[in-house]
């Protein structure tokens, strides 16, 4: 019975016991799949992406931009590298600017949350309807979505974009007041193929500060916003004359500069 027992505490201890053991290596079963730390590290990504631009939004609450990613882009592009752009104070607009660009732009500005929802549903009712498979989805465009675009993205009509702008414009209606939007879009709106801002379309154009603006300029002014390189200021063509005195009915109809009172407080 000894050796018995001697023989079974001298038998050799096999590989396989080896992993047993609470020291044993994990298996392969217990390793995260590549699958799934591909979809962690794109949830960290998102999650970076959305707090940048919630910092980028709030800062901006705060802090004049210096310069647009529209302004960026005509930047690089121009043979000089340089626009004429210059900021100036909600005070420092006229307000038959203010009006003017809400008049020809987003007249329920004051009222919506970033999205027209109304001018949505008109917009996509048109192109559905309309002759050509490439017609594009136009005119449901607001100020605040304007910003949103010409602050921080590109130009173009991607899924891609429109998604980042949604989701911006969400931000900055949560963050900014309206009277800060407005100002912002009247700093950075392109008037010219390298003029941005009221002030310095403005001085290139009458040679005056947007301080100064009468009804009339503005509406002028306002009236190529759709399409700032196609259209001029300095040469109207019959199109943007017509479109001046359809904005100056509009301005007149919402009751002049009133109509802003409530957001300017």
């Amino acid at each position: 019975m000894r050796a018995a027992r001697h023989r079974v505490r001298d038998r050799p201890v096999l590989p396989m016991q080896l992993r047993i053991g609470k020291h044993a290596p994990p298996t392969a079963a217990r390793r995260p799949s590549l699958v799934r730390r591909i979809a962690r590290a794109l949830l960290l990504l998102v999650v970076l992406l959305v707090a940048a631009s919630i910092a980028a939004v709030l800062a901006f609450r705060f802090i004049d931009p210096p310069t647009s990613a529209f302004m960026l882009r005509d930047a690089l592009a121009a043979p000089g590298g340089q626009v004429q752009q210059r900021w100036v104070p909600w005070d420092a607009i006229s307000p038959h600017a203010r009006l003017a660009v809400v008049a020809a732009e987003d007249q329920k500005f004051p009222d919506h949350r970033g999205f027209d929802v109304e001018s949505i549903r008109a917009a996509v009712t048109a192109h559905l309807e309309a002759d050509s498979r490439d017609a594009r989805l136009r005119g449901a465009s607001t100020i605040s979505q304007q910003v949103a675009k010409n602050l921080f993205l590109w130009p173009g009509r991607s899924w891609l974009r429109k998604g980042l702008e949604a989701g911006l414009t969400v931000l900055i209606e949560l963050l900014w007041p309206k009277r800060r939007i407005l100002e912002v879009y009247l700093n950075i709106a392109q008037f010219a193929d390298d003029v941005y801002g009221v002030e310095a379309a403005a001085r290139t154009y009458f040679g005056k500060p947007a301080s100064a603006l009468t009804p009339e300029e503005a509406a002028l002014m306002a009236a190529v916003l759709p399409n700032p390189v196609g259209l001029s200021i300095a040469r109207p063509s019959a199109y943007v004359r017509a479109r001046q005195r359809w904005i100056l009915r509009q301005m007149r109809q919402l009751g002049g500069a009133a109509y802003l009172e409530p957001i300017a407080r």
